[in-house]
């Protein structure tokens, strides 16, 4: 199967204005009647991303597998992408987004020091966006790590609804360095920055995890940018559970206990902490299997492009 990078982005232009236009000028219900639609059609022409489904419903042994499995993961996608233009049009009031966990993020940010919030492809991140919108004052200093050529369909739609998002946007594109140096103005300044954490990019550096009782790869860099800031790091899931509700989870990530001296110590601890943040991602996955919208081979996919690249 191919790696996650190289698949077509779906839909175009022209649909995704008009499904834009239904949800801000007709309203959700409807548009959430369009997905229904949308559902069967991406369940006809996507065979790689309908065979990963499938695969995964059957691992995590979720409630509903087969086509019927299938046809539910792909719909609570559609419904969380028609309620991310909600959200980001500032129309979030429609939904029903319970924080939890929020006395985690108050400890990190009364240190003045800032924190690292880190989230992945389950269910969704757009949700920390209107956390920080409508809390105190101290939360809302937030900017997200991305590619924005990654589904750049998609991300220009958003930024249509809302052009200020550019402006919390820190280019995940930059080398490195220029990541951390951004990263490290907005902590200093005592804010927030977010990142996905479950998918690596090419040649960047990834560590091998147990993920659901299989080996699988994560990418290094988001907890070695924290480590390096030195600043507290929270995982965060935004999980539909529908009829309109999303559960908001802040979970603090263990530091490690001390500094480590050697450079095999530092990535000793480094791998700890990425195993940590795959553990508990395992644990939402499983609870909320068709908010997993990682629609490839999750375990083999980066292994074995890896191979590839290095020639084994």
């Amino acid at each position: 199967m191919a790696h996650w990078r190289e698949r077509p982005e779906g839909g175009n232009r022209f649909w995704l204005a008009l499904i834009r236009w239904c949800i801000l000028h007709v309203g959700r219900p409807f548009a959430q009647l369009c997905m229904f639609p949308t559902t069967l059609y991406f369940f006809a022409v996507r065979g790689p991303e309908r065979r990963a489904s499938r695969q995964w419903l059957e691992h995590v042994e979720a409630p509903h597998r087969g086509w019927i499995g299938v046809l539910i993961h792909i719909y609570t996608f559609a419904i969380t992408i028609v309620d991310r233009v909600l959200l980001l049009a500032g129309r979030g009031e429609e939904l029903d987004i319970r924080p939890e966990g929020v006395e985690h993020l108050h400890e990190a940010l009364d240190r003045g020091r800032g924190c690292l919030l880190l989230g992945s492809h389950l269910g969704s991140f757009e949700a920390i966006r209107v956390f920080s919108r409508q809390a105190p004052p101290q939360y809302r200093h937030l900017k997200v790590v991305m590619d924005r050529d990654q589904n750049s369909l998609m991300t220009r739609m958003l930024e249509d609804i809302e052009p200020s998002i550019r402006e919390t946007v820190i280019d995940a594109r930059q080398p490195g360095p220029a990541i951390v140096l951004s990263a490290g103005s907005v902590v200093e300044a005592g804010g927030m920055v977010a990142m996905l954490a479950d998918r690596s990019r090419s040649g960047e550096t990834a560590m091998n995890v147990s993920f659901l009782g299989r080996p699988a790869r994560l990418p290094a860099a988001p907890l070695a940018i924290a480590d390096t800031l030195e600043v507290p790091t929270i995982l965060v899931f935004g999980l539909y559970e529908g009829r309109r509700r999303y559960r908001l989870v802040f979970e603090p990530l263990p530091g490690p206990a001390q500094r480590a001296g050697s450079r095999s110590e530092r990535r000793a601890l480094l791998e700890q902490r990425v195993q940590r943040y795959a553990d508990r991602l395992g644990h939402y996955a499983r609870r909320y299997p068709y908010n997993w919208f990682n629609f490839y081979d999750f375990w083999t996919a980066d292994t074995d492009s890896d191979r590839r690249r290095s020639g084994r």
